[in-house]
Formats: structure tokens, C-alpha cells, sequence
């Protein structure tokens, strides 16, 4: 089977040139898709080098393991969420690394791939599992969920005003009968936003479709503890990059970079340092995509990429 992952890879040229110091490290590219970043990061290494590329969804292994065919550099692909990464690093027997990537968020790929579940654009099933072999689906989440838990995670993962709203009228709607597709969902949605609020601003269904997608999978709540893991298994001069495409995750990234590049912790009461915490991290950096990017790729808009270095 062949897959067409065609996905145009967001401040390429940025995270490669951040990412990569020697040609004969070791690197890990935890979101592989279709190897868009891993392929030129590649491109840096020598015959001795390593890349290691990780992915959850089994497209993105098999699209990944054929642009890689070409790689003068050793390759080490593995089927695995980014959560994993200590135990991926530790079953290569491998305790530190020269750099590690982010690229979070749906690929191109999964939006444009109606199947997927994931765009409000196409007609699908609700599906949005990264993983196809994940249990939970956009499904389950619309169709059995409290209507106050709906509420909830509308208005958290996808800052949603109408929340409450949307979240009524999916309940009432699924009375009739369970939503099985994106378009069922949307034509919710749009119902449920009073038409003048619907005028301005992004898709109506935009939120919500986030929403749900980083409930199914989980894409939050484990983003702090893996850039723990991740600078944990870094070398002295080891670089880390993370590529974020909305303000809930550029937040906790920003936050954990920061927390791991601060010194004392101890409350400001006290006269002198009693934890005896020592910075992670240094040279904090940020970059944005340039009006070029944008004009070629417009769904970079939002794209931020977050660089930091392992003390």
C-alpha cells in the first residue's frame, strides 16, 4: 500500500539549522509524519550519524520509512507515541542524545484524508484517532460524554465561547440519533452559533474539531512531563525544538522551557537558597515564520517554533 503523505513541513530551514550541531550525533524527530523535518535533518548527518524518528499513526511510519530510504545516515524508525520516549530512548540503549524535535498538531496529511475524521472542511467519519488503534474516538466523545463534560473540554482545548451551547445541542441532537460524521457535527455546530457571531473570524467548527481531536488523543496533558524526559536525555549542548500551532500548547511549552531554565525555586521569603535547584536550560529562543513561508504556506500562520539548549 502506498500512502501519499504529502505535508509541507512549517520553519523547516529554522528547526533544522537550531536542531542540529554535529553531523555525527544522535537526533530524534518524535513526530515523524512523513518525514518532512526528518528527511532534511538527515540531510545534515554523516554515515555515522542517527536519526530517530517516532510516530503514532502508521501512514506517517510507512510514508516516513520511504523518503528515508535515500538517508546517507543511520535511520531507527519506531511505531510509538512521544510519550514513550525515555523507554524508546532506553530500549536503544541509549542514555543521551544530540537533539531532539516537536513538530505537535495534525499533519496536512490527516486534514486533507476525509477517512481521518479530523477536518470540519470534509466529509467523514468522527474519528480523529492519530492512532488507529487507539480506542477513543470523536465519536465516543459527542455521542456518550456528560453534556457538562462536553461543555468543558470545548471551552478548554478549544477556548470556545458558545461552549455550553454547542455542547446542548449536541446532546439534544444525539437523542435523535448518534452523530457519525464531521459533517453531522458541524451542521451542529453552526446551528448552535448564533448566526452573527458566525460572520467573523475562523470556521465556526474550528474550535470545537480542536477540542475533541486533543481529548481523543490525549495531546495536552502529557506535554510537560515528555519536554522533562526530553531534556533529561539530552547531552551538555544537547538542543530541543518544539513547533506549536495554538496557544494551549505553545503555553505549556513556554512554561516548561522557562521552569527548566530557572535556578532557585524557593519561595521569595526566604534570605538564601535552601533547594539548591540548578538551571536545565539556556538561550531560550523563538522563531516565526516569514512572510514568504506564509505566502507559500498559509496554514503556518500560527506556527511558533520554541528553541532551548541543555545546560
Amino acid at each position: 500500500m502506498t500512502v501519499n503523505f504529502v505535508h509541507k513541513s512549517v520553519l523547516l530551514r529554522e528547526s533544522v539549522d537550531w536542531i542540529v550541531t554535529d553531523p555525527k550525533g544522535i537526533y530524534v524527530d518524535c513526530t515523524l509524519g512523513g518525514a518532512g523535518h526528518s528527511h532534511a535533518i538527515a540531510e545534515e548527518l554523516d554515515p555515522e550519524g542517527l536519526l530517530i524518528g517516532i510516530d503514532q499513526d502508521e501512514d506517517a511510519i510507512m510514508a516516513a520509512s520511504k523518503r528515508l530510504e535515500d538517508a546517507a545516515c543511520k535511520v531507527k524508525i519506531v511505531h510509538s507515541n512521544f510519550r514513550n520516549l525515555g523507554t524508546i530512548l532506553e530500549g536503544l540503549n541509549l542514555q543521551e542524545v544530540d537533539g531532539i524535535f516537536f513538530d505537535l498538531g495534525v499533519s496536512s496529511y490527516q486534514l486533507d484524508t476525509p477517512e481521518r475524521g479530523f477536518s470540519y472542511m470534509h466529509d467523514g467519519p468522527l474519528d480523529m484517532r492519530m492512532d488507529q488503534e487507539g480506542k477513543l474516538t470523536a465519536a465516543d466523545v459527542v455521542n456518550t460524554y456528560k453534556e457538562e463534560d462536553l461543555a468543558d473540554l470545548i471551552y478548554k482545548y478549544g477556548e470556545e465561547r458558545w461552549s455550553r451551547r454547542i455542547a446542548q445541542f449536541i446532546v439534544e441532537k444525539r437523542k435523535e440519533k448518534p452523530l457519525r460524521t464531521t459533517s453531522d457535527l458541524v451542521s451542529v455546530i453552526k446551528a448552535a452559533i448564533p448566526k452573527k457571531a458566525r460572520q467573523d473570524g475562523p470556521h465556526p467548527a474550528k474550535r470545537t474539531f480542536q477540542a475533541i481531536r486533543i481529548e481523543v488523543n490525549d495531546e495536552l496533558k502529557i506535554l510537560d512531563s515528555t519536554m522533562e524526559t526530553a531534556v533529561k536525555h539530552l547531552k551538555k549542548g544537547g538542543r530541543i525544538g518544539v513547533i506549536t500551532f495554538h496557544s494551549l500548547e505553545d503555553r505549556i511549552i513556554k512554561q516548561s522551557f522557562k521552569r527548566m531554565a530557572k535556578g532557585c525555586i524557593c519561595p521569595p521569603e526566604l534570605p538564601v537558597c535552601v533547594c539548591g535547584h540548578k538551571p536545565e536550560l539556556k538561550k531560550l529562543k523563538e522563531f516565526i515564520p516569514s512572510e514568504t513561508e506564509l505566502e507559500d504556506n498559509p496554514r503556518a500562520r500560527s506556527a511558533r517554533l520554541r528553541g532551548a539548549i541543555k545546560i
